[in-house]
């Protein structure tokens, strides 16, 4: 005889019989593809919808648009919203289209259906590299600024020659125009001396003895000359290092910011689609 706190055998405590084994799997892969398929379509669309705000927010204009810390700021909060929406969207819809469990327990169809959401945001991500959403992601915050590292150092080689140019301007015109071998030798003493951070004594004394060699002046009007040039190239590299380092940390936050949303559009994905298994078991 069975008591209150009896169980029949073969039953759960809430009366579900469990001894009957299914000869299918537990896996419904016709809802996880559909849910991924919807989760990846709402990406593109979301990583679209993205870049034309980021695009609208950055000028190769000096001092206008966004700066890159707000541009990073900005596309890492764009890139929770696109996998949370996403995601959301994809396990909602295949916790919906799989089929009812019979004769499985109340915790088990949970489990199963947090699964499905998990397999449902994998796919989707799959899908999203195969695509557009990670390349356009992860190229928003690195691409534009590695465009304009690579425009600062264009400006700055041209910079370079007029600072060379600069130089050997002076009261005898023909021999500041007449030796090209001279200038392109003193490109490289500046390229390597703000290089290596500074130009040793023996080059500056050169440079200043073909200065003043070359353009006419007095030797103190030449140091002056060449120490103002160095003082130029060794401001604009510190801009160019400055660019190159805002543009890493910007790729790093970038980098970092994915990984995060990531997480989350895992996470989502299994509450939606639990919620939408309950919902469709509800309404069955």
């Amino acid at each position: 005889m069975l008591t209150s706190h009896s169980v029949a055998p073969g039953a759960f405590p809430d009366g579900t019989n469990y001894s009957a084994e299914s000869s299918t799997s537990a896996v419904s892969w016709r809802a996880i593809l559909g849910g991924a398929v919807a989760a990846a379509a709402t990406s593109v669309i979301l990583v679209a919808l993205g870049l034309g705000l980021g695009f609208a927010s950055i000028s190769p204009w000096p001092n206008a648009g966004a700066s890159a810390a707000t541009f990073s700021i900005a596309a890492g909060i764009w890139l929770i919203v696109v996998q949370w929406l996403s995601s959301g969207v994809g396990g909602y819809i295949t916790g919906r289209l799989r089929t009812k469990w019979v004769s499985v327990h109340t915790h088990e169809v949970f489990f199963r259906d947090t699964a499905h959401g998990f397999l449902t945001w994998a796919v989707a991500a799959l899908l999203g590299a195969f695509i557009v959403a990670s390349a356009a992601t992860s190229s928003v915050g690195t691409a534009t600024r590695a465009a304009g590292t690579v425009a600062a150092g264009a400006a700055q080689g041209e910079a370079r020659a007029y600072d060379v140019d600069s130089l050997f301007r002076g009261q005898k015109p023909e021999l500041a125009s007449s030796n090209q071998q001279t200038r392109t030798e003193t490109t490289r003493i500046l390229a390597r001396g703000v290089q290596n951070g500074d130009i040793p004594a023996n080059d500056r004394s050169y440079l200043v003895d073909q200065v003043a060699a070359r353009t006419g002046i007095s030797q103190d009007d030449a140091q002056k000359r060449v120490d103002d040039v160095i003082a130029q190239e060794k401001a604009a590299e510190t801009k160019l290092r400055e660019a190159a380092d805002a543009a890493r940390k910007s790729a790093s936050a970038v980098s970092i910011f994915t990984a995060l949303s990531m997480l989350i559009g895992a996470f989502i994905a299994s509450a939606a689609a639990a919620y939408g298994g309950s919902l469709r078991d509800e309404h069955s």
